[in-house]
């Protein structure tokens, strides 16, 4: 059994135990950062808006250098789940870690916007994007950031991040679990050489992604945006990697995600590590279908609408909002839409035309009315 297949087969064994759910802040990797073996080289690296430490791993003593942050966005924690999970996987099996830490230098910054992270937002406490800030350098986050891959030099960047519910794998009925994208270096959207060698890694990702999650893996958008951390980064000769955590079937805490980000970050990094990387093999990259917009989290067809005109049965598409309360995450259902016939894909996907269900005005589709409702169905 080779270490992919080891790995895979004996992912629990690995599996960070103190992480789960979404909400996933300072205090919940702090205890596992002071835990880490005397390999794994902990340090405060700067400080958030509010004053929260933002930390780095760094291990290995290797010439291949990859650099990685996660929850950018601090409402996005799957990936630093998964990090985390690679982490325990290196420090479990001493044969493998030797070998990364023999070929590597990497460095992680697991949670880049703790801010974010605490309040369960996509922004810093100043209201900022910070991966709209990579030439403002507007905020602490941002420049401590920006230090550390100055000062690291790295070979490759992996830009961890969380997308939607609403994406499929292509114009069908797959979600995208998980996405990948090399960034553009210039407003052409040029296939440059560094592009190719992004391309490489993720047609090796995606390879056995395939295995695992066949037809659910997709390509983001490539516009040019040089405010955008990994498009500046790319276009400063780095190849950089955009890792995008979606939805698995009824896997709304992304535990399922996890674990295949998991696989995909260590496939990349022994791709990394067994190869040399010239871009030559990027084609593949292309195989891999586009994202569109064609998922709702549930859609009602069929259900009785009070109008002017009598009752009427339409489509109704939810979207469900996320929000922290009691530092629990809960989804509240919201309507996106009521039509007649909606030509979309829900995750979960209910006829309604042959329950006793009354009838009610649009307006009354409210979050109260739709939890219940679901509860019931």
């Amino acid at each position: 059994m080779d270490y992919r297949e080891e790995f895979q087969f004996n992912y629990n064994s690995y599996k960070e135990s103190l992480l789960s759910g979404r909400y996933i802040t300072l205090k919940n990797i702090q205890p596992i950062l002071d835990r880490l073996t005397s390999d794994f080289i902990v340090s405060e690296i700067g400080y958030s808006v509010l004053g929260k430490p933002i930390h780095s791993i760094r291990f290995g003593y290797g010439p291949k250098k990859i650099f990685m942050w996660s929850q950018m966005h601090g409402n996005e924690s799957t990936t630093t789940k998964a990090v985390f999970d690679v982490i325990n996987y290196l420090q479990k099996k001493p044969e493998i870690r030797n070998h990364i830490l023999s070929t590597f230098t990497i460095c992680v910054i697991p949670l880049l916007n703790p801010d974010g992270a605490e309040a369960y937002t996509r922004h810093n406490s100043n209201e900022v994007d910070l991966n709209r800030d990579a030439q403002q350098l507007s905020q602490p986050e941002s420049k401590v950031l920006r230090a550390e891959f100055n000062e690291f030099k790295p070979h490759f960047c992996f830009n961890l991040h969380d997308q939607r519910t609403i994406f499929s794998a292509g114009n069908h009925k797959k979600s995208a679990t998980v996405s990948f994208l090399t960034p553009a270096e210039d407003k052409e959207r040029k296939v440059t050489a560094n592009r190719k060698r992004s391309m490489e890694v993720i047609s090796a990702m995606n390879k056995m992604l395939q295995e695992h999650i066949p037809n659910q893996v997709g390509r983001y958008d490539d516009g040019f945006n040089l405010n955008c951390v990994g498009d500046t980064f790319q276009s400063e000769g780095v190849p950089t990697i955009l890792f995008e955590s979606g939805h698995f079937p009824s896997d709304y805490e992304r535990e399922e995600t996890r674990r295949l980000i998991a696989f995909s970050i260590l496939e990349a990094i022994m791709y990394i590590g067994e190869t040399e990387v010239t871009g030559e093999k990027h084609h593949d990259y292309f195989k891999i279908p586009e994202n569109e917009k064609l998922f709702y989290d549930v859609i009602l067809r069929g259900f009785p609408v009070k109008s002017k005109e009598g009752i009427e049965r339409k489509d109704v598409a939810i979207f469900f909002k996320e929000s922290l309360n009691n530092g629990k995450i809960e989804f509240k259902p919201t309507v996106e839409h009521v039509e007649d016939e909606l030509k979309f894909f829900g995750h979960k996907e209910l006829s309604v035309n042959d329950l006793d269900v009354e009838a009610i005005e649009v307006h009354e589709l409210n979050t109260s009315y739709l939890t219940e409702f679901l509860k019931k169905i």
